[in-house]
């Protein structure tokens, strides 16, 4: 990870993400943790106040067409309970929020119902409550509990009680509790719209609970003589539910093709049955609860879904959790802040390193370098600045060596013609044959030297041409050993030629002859007399090989890299007339590198020297002519 800047960076933020997945995760499931603990904390206690708070909006449903008003009664058993109660349509329109109501806010509800308030459902399940009034909030007439009788008998009698009728039950319980006050039995008769009509059950006065054996004292002939039938009379919705349920059943039964008979109780309350005894057929039931559930359907409230408490998803902004929320963020916020600052300074620290280091350079420093640690992008960088950095050094010494070469190369021919003119003005020397000689010979190195620095500048601005053509390579080293001939001759040099049969080459003849023109020159200039300069020229199947080699003192090793440098001489003693302008090698290396060959030498001291130039067998579409 170390060797690439990306990584890195891509492992930090990826750190810090992971860290915010994991912190808004803890801060989840510790706040669905918490409301789970309280809930199983709170147990049966918890479960049996829902209980309640369904109870008693049954009863309101059971008692009531709709759920216009039902808000006291939210609002009550909200206050009551401590629970976020509310009601919706199966839609979700809200019917009545108790946090609303209170002022609480609306916050989101749960995302499923805690239970249906359906009293038609209710009424044909078989496990319905036998009675719910006790846990009824005061003022409500009465909790709905019933069960069907012989599928569409209501044995509820009590149900949707008039005021009328409310009050003929209390006036009858009056005399009941009275009557059994003169028997000498201590009890009360709670009035409740339970089973079977009208009153709860026989309570000892004095604990308000059922005694032992209060089945049978209910039975006793006392009891029976002071508790009235019409306490279980049915009211007058009880009747007309029955009556409209038993017609719905027939006409349902006509239809199937069943059997049946009607009868009945002793309250007038007719019951449907089959003709013969057993099981009632599928189809049977299906007649009786449908038609209780017309039948029912006018009288109580349309069904409705109950969500108690608040949202069941995690709420970071909730009183009690945003605390923790705060404190996650500032935790999460830190860790981003201090990976950030430590990835950040490791990548700026370099970065500024080079912006000083280029700034140092603007203003003429070519010497700074910057410190390179590492592998990745950075390093990559301020290597490739390090290599910029001496290229620029290198080429700003080769500018300051070449502008004092030239001068100083231009100065001496320049100095002897300007000597000889002015000796011939003031008239201490006649201008005759040998002067004009020696200031033509100044002329011809002015000439030479310039069209030397004139090839090199060319080769400098990638404009310096070469024509090929199919040639005989032995063709034209012949031209360059016959047109140094006369200066071998007069140097005491041995000047030979090898060449192996016909060459062909792809090439310049004339800037091949002038490179190699220079290196014979070169190779007889630093041979001493008596010595042997050879030229050989090889074809072989990929090249062409053209080699100048010498019987000379050599060249010491340290100065073999740098011999093709412009204006160097491994030997600085030497002068002009001795040791050239230290131009020939480097304006041969860049005649060959031109026609896509290479230059080398090898060299020992004392044993001569040998320059060997490479050049492919390429057709001109192949050959990089500029």
């Amino acid at each position: 990870m170390r060797r690439s800047l990306l990584v890195r960076l891509v492992a930090v933020s990826l750190s810090v993400a992971a860290l915010a997945v994991v912190a808004t995760a803890l801060l989840a499931t510790y706040g669905t943790g918490t409301r789970l603990r309280e809930e199983l904390e709170s147990g049966d206690s918890l479960l049996e106040t829902d209980s309640d708070i369904r109870a008693a909006l049954l009863g309101y449903a059971g008692n009531n067409d709709s759920w216009d008003g039902v808000e006291p009664l939210v609002r009550e058993l909200a206050q009551e309970t401590g629970r976020r109660i509310a009601l919706t349509t199966p839609d979700g329109e809200t019917i009545a929020d108790s946090a609303d109501l209170l002022g609480q806010g609306g916050t989101e509800l749960p995302s499923t119902p805690a239970a249906a308030i359906d009293v038609v459902a209710d009424a044909r399940g078989p496990t319905t409550p036998a009675d719910m009034s006790e846990t009824a909030p005061t003022g409500t007439r009465s909790a709905l509990t019933w069960q069907l009788s012989n599928d569409n008998g209501v044995s509820y009698h009590g149900w949707q009680m008039s005021d009328e009728e409310l009050a003929q039950r209390d006036r009858l319980i009056d005399d009941a509790e009275a009557c059994l006050d003169r028997g000498g039995l201590d009890a009360t008769i709670q009035a409740a719209d339970g089973p079977g009509g009208g009153v709860r059950g026989l309570f000892v006065a004095a604990a308000g609970e059922i005694p032992a054996g209060t089945g049978q004292l209910w039975a006793s002939p006392e009891v029976q003589a002071c508790v009235p039938d019409e306490l279980y009379a049915p009211s007058e919705v009880a009747r007309e539910i029955n009556d409209t349920s038993v017609d719905l059943t027939l006409a349902c039964l006509d239809d199937a093709g069943l059997d049946h008979q009607v009868s009945e109780d002793s309250y007038g309350m007719r019951i449907v049955e089959p003709v013969a005894d057993g099981e009632k057929p599928q189809a049977w039931r299906n007649c009786a609860e449908t038609a209780q559930s017309e039948a029912m359907q006018p009288y109580v409230a349309p069904p409705a879904q109950l969500y108690l408490g608040t949202s069941d998803r995690f709420d970071p902004f909730a009183p009690d959790a945003w605390w923790r929320t705060a404190m996650t963020v500032a935790v999460v916020l830190l860790v981003a802040a201090v990976a950030t600052v430590l990835a950040g300074r490791r990548l700026v620290r370099p970065i500024l390193a080079l912006t000083g280091a280029a700034q140092r350079m603007a203003q003429g420093d070519r010497s700074v370098r910057v410190p390179v640690s590492g592998r990745d992008e950075v390093a990559r960088l301020a290597d490739g600045f390090n290599g910029m950095a001496e290229s620029i050094a290198r080429s700003e010494r080769q500018r300051k060596a070449l502008v004092s070469d030239v001068a100083h190369e231009l100065r001496t021919p320049l100095a002897n013609v300007r000597t000889h003119l002015e000796a011939v003005d003031v008239g201490l020397a006649p201008l005759d044959d040998s002067l004009v000689e020696s200031l033509r010979e100044e002329s011809a190195v002015l000439e030479r030297l310039v069209s030397d620095l004139q090839d090199l500048a060319l080769a400098d601005a990638g404009m310096l041409r070469i024509h090929p053509e199919e040639r005989d390579a032995g063709d034209i080293a012949a031209q360059a050993v016959a047109g140094h001939r006369a200066q071998a001759e007069a140097s005491g040099v041995e000047l030979r030629l090898d060449v192996a049969g016909q060459v062909p080459v792809f090439a310049d003849p004339v800037r091949l002859r002038q490179a190699l023109g220079n290196l014979v020159s070169n190779a007889v200039m630093h041979t001493p007399a008596g010595g042997t300069v050879e030229v050989a020229v090889n074809g072989r199947a990929d090249d062409v090989v053209l080699t100048v080699s010498d019987t000379g003192d050599g060249i010491d090793p340290q100065h073999l890299p740098h011999l093709f440098d412009r204006f160097y001489r491994a030997d600085p003693s030497r002068s002009r007339a001795t040791g050239g302008s230290g131009l020939g090698l480097a304006i041969t290396k860049h005649l060959v590198e031109a026609h896509g060959g290479s230059v080398d030498v090898a060299s020992e001291p004392g044993d001569g020297s040998a320059f060997t130039i490479r050049l492919p067998q390429v057709r001109m579409s192949d050959m990089n002519t500029s």
